[in-house]
């Protein structure tokens, strides 16, 4: 019997992380891990329902809230086997609205809306097949995993034969790497111990516990004056000792002759990359930068907006590796693009993961790659933040420095109700509590 989306029930839902200052980095000095949540609920008779989001840091949320309104008209009323039939064509209905598309095309506050209901969409799919999301994925043949993919803007650099082939290329090992993921994980990195408004004895504690957690790589926030960023960074290094990796992250602070600049600095400490040096759209300017700091690496992808920035930024050797984001993207769909685009071009995918939500979703994005795409996990780390996955009702879970494969049907992205109830904003008892008080 099909299973039909009755409904789409979006929910602005913010966590007041601005109070301890975790996330914080040079550009946003003071963010209220939020997201844009949205519930499918369905005719099944068990009740199953898709839950997807999308990740922002507080003010504006509503604006994606309401896109998901707009944007629900594509997915209400339609059947999941009608979805996954043509899972290239529901895509491209959503992210083509004749009208909404002005707004856009493919990028801003309608993209990220496209985000949550696509990855609703799939965590229903998973669900449905009984499956977490990676497994679904991994389990699925060459040409059906292409056509989920909308070659528009790509086809140039990767025809759909030539992603099959890739695919294709990976058959042999995919059983073996399946056993050794759920066996051993995939590799992570902390953000946690980094971030901008901490104080030096916080970092110098916090990283010292990651070493003893068994994380070998770290990153650090930078981009404030040189001179903090050097004392922070030896400050990091001296805690975790020469053989981790150290990763610094700008969040776009720099212009391009600054961020060379900073960097040949910032070299002192060693560090593994240099993460978004300046801005994500400029694709000569992060060629520019990574010509100039060698052998440091340059890492982006939090904030470039589609598969057309990220064809460019692999196509022109800008980038050192791909961070691919669960929300900026358009969901799943052109996630598989993007992983297609970086096995491609022989570029590592470290995906982004410091938000809400998005070490949930990024861990499935992470080990399908492995599993089915690239076939390696050299310099392949997955970011992993600490906070606010006790709000999942399938958390993500990092032992010993590595994720757990997830074991769970679906996407990993459904929030407790409890959680939902008390974060939404600003109703929500948290947020009422703090308005009472003030």
């Amino acid at each position: 019997m099909a299973t039909r989306i009755l409904r789409a029930v979006p929910c602005d839902v913010r966590f007041p992380t601005s109070r301890t200052l975790a996330g914080s980095d040079a550009m946003n000095r003071d963010p209220d891990y939020s997201a844009a949540y949205v519930v499918l609920e369905t005719d099944h008779p068990a009740g199953i329902a898709g839950h997807g989001l999308t990740f922002t840091i507080g003010r504006g949320t509503e604006l994606c809230v309401d896109a998901i309104r707009l944007l629900s008209v594509h997915v209400v009323g339609r059947t999941l086997e009608d979805i996954a039939g043509d899972m290239a064509g529901f895509w491209r209905d959503l992210v083509g609205d004749s009208q909404l598309r002005w707004l856009g095309p493919e990028k801003g506050v309608v993209h990220l809306a496209t985000a949550a209901l696509v990855n609703a969409v799939w965590d229903l799919y998973a669900k449905l097949e009984g499956k977490p999301l990676w497994k679904l994925l991994a389990d699925m043949p060459p040409e059906r995993l292409v056509d989920c993919v909308d070659f528009r803007y790509i086809d140039d650099v990767l025809p759909r034969a030539a992603a099959v082939e890739l695919l294709q290329a990976q058959l042999a090992g995919r059983s073996q790497r399946e056993l050794e993921i759920r066996r051993d994980g995939y590799p992570a990195y902390t953000t946690s111990a980094g971030w901008l408004g901490y104080s030096d004895e916080r970092i110098s504690d916090l990283a010292r516990e990651a070493i003893a957690a068994g994380f070998s790589h770290l990153k650090l926030k930078v981009g404030t004056s040189p001179e903090a960023d050097l004392r922070r960074a030896r400050l990091l290094r001296k805690a975790i000792g020469p053989e981790a990796h150290l990763m610094l992250d700008a969040n776009q602070v720099w212009g391009v002759d600054e961020a060379i600049a900073a960097m040949r600095s910032l070299a002192d400490v060693d560090p593994w990359w240099i993460e978004e040096p300046t801005s994500p759209d400029d694709v000569l300017g992060h060629q520019r930068i990574r010509s100039a700091i060698k052998p440091i690496r340059v890492a982006t992808g939090e904030h470039v907006q589609n598969r057309v920035i990220f064809k460019q930024l692999l196509q022109s050797g800008a980038i050192d590796f791909c961070q691919v984001d669960s929300c900026r993207l358009g969901g799943v769909n052109e996630v598989l693009a993007v992983l297609l685009l970086a096995a491609k071009f022989g570029v590592p995918v470290c995906p982004h993961a410091g938000g809400v939500g998005l070490c949930e979703y990024v861990q499935h994005l992470a080990i399908f790659d492995y599993i089915a795409v690239s076939g390696s996990l050299r310099d392949r780390v997955c970011e992993y933040v600490d906070h606010l996955h006790e709000h999942f009702v399938d958390p993500a879970q990092v032992v010993r420095g590595r994720y757990v494969a997830p074991s769970r049907p679906g996407y990993s992205g459904e929030m407790k109700p409890e959680s939902v109830r008390a974060y939404s904003y600003p109703e929500g008892s948290a947020w009422a509590a703090q308005a009472a008080s003030m």
